[in-house]
């Protein structure tokens, strides 16, 4: 791919003729016209007309991805697009509006989905991640290569708790031996646990473990408003009582917000894409994670939650797996890859799986949340029981094995072992 070009692979389902329909999304989405107009001279058409690259058709759709009056069969074909980088420059919101959004409007097609987006040097100017995976690491006080995952919990019940109730499952987390707690993403700053108050009563919390033991363990703070300057300020209230992480709603602060964060951040940014799930629970609609990532990652994620093996929610495992696949990809550089956060319904029992489905990976955060607090020997169990599981994966042995001479594990085993 030249370097003054952006490339994005598209998935599209039409009744019609799908060569016709990429000539058609190209000039929709760039001259924005099928005719010739006294304007569009060949200057116009040679700085900024999009190109079609390629077109394959796949295997035709019995039934249509979006509901239409068309007859079939609906064809669906691979697309392949150049947008020249001088029609779209560097900036995401130009990108979405010109390569992503103007691509779903149009007319024609029963399906349409981004597969992925091959972005030029150019991009590089984005900042990516302040701390990414090493950097992740180093706060939470170990060592990096990872000899073993960072091991990470999330506070429950999500919400309902005062900031003093919140303070003292903090408490029972670091005497357990967890690395990182985050806060669940729905937590931000309700009337019951102010966002001042709470940074106030865990960071107190955190501060005596780390005096007491010498290890500081990394609590990242629900920051997240529709308003910068609020974000901003909830930010340098975390900074002031030494706080090291924030939890970031991607979706819902938007590039906008993520860009004027990362540029003022010294925290390490956990992000959680709560509403992905509407931009690609259809196969032939939305968006692919691969697109995705590349650029909340140049955005300046550090930490990037993508679910796990036998996850609570819809997704499959073969999407965890290929979304791991993905963040383990840097995009210009190895210093922009982010950390993977496994979690949803993680419990130490899919250790085994995930070591072996993401090639032996252990530069990862294993985030569980009823897998510890739900564990009958309490949440230093639950913790124990994680990090023996992970023992067993990385050494080739059963869990079942394991469990044998390590009660933690095996009283998982019998509690979560039949989900």
């Amino acid at each position: 791919m030249a370097q003054d070009q952006i490339r994005f692979h598209y998935l599209i389902e039409t009744p019609d003729d799908p060569g016709r329909m990429a000539v058609k999304i190209a000039t929709d989405q760039s001259t924005g016209t099928f005719t010739d107009l006294p304007g569009e001279t060949a200057d116009v058409k040679a700085r900024c007309a999009a190109r079609v690259v390629s077109v394959t058709e796949l295997e035709p759709a019995a039934v249509p991805a979006w509901p239409t009056d068309a007859p079939g069969p609906f064809r669906r074909a691979g697309v392949v697009i150049d947008f020249p980088l001088e029609s779209i420059g560097t900036d995401f919101a130009s990108l979405q509006t010109i390569g992503i959004n103007a691509f779903y409007a149009t007319r024609g097609l029963t399906g349409a989905r981004l597969l992925d987006i091959e972005l030029p040097s150019a991009y590089a100017s984005h900042p990516g991640p302040q701390f990414g995976v090493e950097g992740s690491y180093r706060l939470c006080g170990l060592d990096y290569p990872a000899k073993a995952p960072i091991i990470a919990s999330i506070i429950k019940p999500s919400l309902g708790l005062l900031p003093e109730e919140v303070a003292g499952i903090v408490r029972e987390l670091c005497e357990a031996g967890v690395d990182f707690i985050k806060d669940d993403e729905k937590l931000t700053s309700p009337a019951y646990s102010p966002f001042d108050d709470r940074v106030a009563a865990i960071m107190r919390v955190i501060d005596d473990h780390a005096q007491k033991t010498g290890k500081k363990v990394v609590y990242a703070f629900g920051l997240s408003s529709a308003d910068p300057e609020e974000m901003l300020r909830r930010h340098d209230v975390v900074v002031k009582h030494g706080g090291q992480a924030a939890v970031v709603n991607i979706n819902s602060i938007g590039y906008g917000g993520m860009t004027f964060l990362r540029r003022r951040s010294a925290l390490a940014l956990h992000a959680h894409r709560n509403g992905w799930d509407l931009m690609t629970r259809h196969p032939a609609i939305g968006m692919a994670f691969r697109p995705y990532q590349k650029i909340w990652r140049l955005l300046g994620v550090d930490q990037f939650q993508i679910n796990g093996i036998a996850a609570k929610y819809w997704e499959p495992d073969e999407s965890f797996l290929q979304s791991f696949a993905d963040m383990a990809e840097p995009i210009f550089s190895p210093s922009d890859r982010a950390l993977p956060v496994c979690g949803s319904g993680q419990w130490g029992g899919q250790a085994v799986a995930t070591y072996q489905g993401t090639g032996g990976a252990l530069d990862l955060m294993y985030l569980g949340g009823g897998g510890i607090h739900g564990h009958p020997m309490g949440a230093a169990g639950g913790v124990r029981a994680i990090r023996q599981a992970w023992e067993a994966a990385s050494s080739g042995i059963a869990l079942a094995t394991h469990a044998q001479n390590h009660p933690e594990l095996a009283a998982s085993l019998v509690k979560f072992g039949k989900k």
